[in-house]
């Protein structure tokens, strides 16, 4: 007689305390990488402000400068700073412009850091 039971299959039934409790543990990861972003991007905007003598400037200005063919980041920094170390120099331009070498190419144009 036992044998001829078929097996009982249960369903998972989730009563509403269960469904807002997965829902709340779904919803953490998603809510810590949008407050990841948010804080990031509001580091990001405090960068680019500079306050000096209690008055916040506009922008920054900068110098540029066009790279001439032959020319390399060390050439110009011996131009430009010729007392200063060029590896110095040559770190902050890259720094500044955000480049992804120390290479450069004729016609690009460099922004130059001020302290020079």
């Amino acid at each position: 007689m036992a044998s001829d039971m078929a097996p009982v299959r249960t369903r998972l039934h989730l009563t509403r305390r269960g469904r807002v409790v997965f829902t709340t543990l779904a919803a953490i990861p998603l809510a810590a990488v949008a407050l990841a972003l948010a804080l990031n991007g509001g580091i990001a905007a405090a960068e680019g402000t500079h306050v000096g003598a209690g008055v916040a400037d506009a922008a920054t200005v900068f110098d540029y400068v066009t790279i001439q063919s032959g020319q390399s980041l060390w050439q110009l920094a011996e131009t430009i700073a010729p007392t200063s170390d060029p590896r110095d120099v040559i770190a902050g331009i890259v720094s500044l412009n955000q480049l992804p070498s120390e290479s450069v190419q004729p016609g690009q144009r460099l922004a130059l850091p001020a302290r020079f």
